[in-house]
């Protein structure tokens, strides 16, 4: 029942925090499609917790904008659902299965690949529909627009979530709220993956850059 409280308040807390950062940390990234950070965070409660969680979060914060902020009704929220939860949920997933830093890496990378995929032929099924625009003038959007928006979403959300796992599950260890394995406690963030995860920051921003013709 302890171990209950804790994943529960720590769910809120994940669900607030990544509601507040879709809300406040939101910027145009290719033509009218908006980046926000909030991926990070339901990650990160998958990581932590499993699948379940980034499913609950995602739900929970995706219903919370179809009501406050977003302008796309039920249709954005299913793409908001479908969107997260094929990058969180994939990496949640795999790590589950090899709980180590390896299976981190390669789930984020793998929830990067999976979002990437399911997006492009969502928003070719579906963005007709929210967008108000015929099938014809989706598809000619799908390579020049959904697909690098897709690419540098994923890209910045899983070089994120590689250097913020280790403070993050060490600071709710400390803080009692997190219970982790004796594996996991030990390990160290590993200066190779800090490395990698900039080097796909660093492409994430040059790409950005060129697209908004900076470079």
């Amino acid at each position: 029942m302890k171990n209950r409280t804790k994943k529960i308040t720590v769910t809120g807390m994940l669900c607030a925090l990544s509601y507040g950062v879709a809300v406040l940390g939101r910027f145009p990234l290719v033509l009218f499609l908006k980046y926000d950070p909030k991926d990070i965070i339901i990650v990160l409660g998958g990581l932590i917790y499993g699948p379940w969680t980034s499913l609950t979060i995602a739900l929970i914060v995706s219903v919370a904008q179809m009501f406050t902020t977003s302008g796309t009704g039920i249709w954005g929220c299913l793409m908001n659902i479908i969107s997260s939860c094929s990058f969180a949920c994939t990496a949640a997933v795999v790590y589950k299965r090899w709980r180590c830093l390896r299976g981190a890496v390669f789930g984020l990378l793998g929830g990067w690949l999976c979002q990437t995929a399911v997006m492009m032929l969502w928003n070719y099924l579906i963005a007709p529909i929210y967008m108000g625009l015929p099938r014809e003038e989706v598809i000619k959007l799908l390579i020049p627009a959904f697909l690098p928006f897709n690419l540098i979403k994923g890209g910045l959300n899983a070089a994120a979530a590689m250097l913020l796992y280790k403070p993050t599950v060490t600071a709710l260890r400390r803080s009692g709220l997190a219970d982790v394995s004796q594996k996991e406690s030990k390990t160290r963030q590993n200066p190779g993956v800090a490395v990698f995860a900039m080097f796909i920051f660093l492409t994430c921003a040059l790409s950005i850059m060129a697209l908004k013709g900076i470079i």
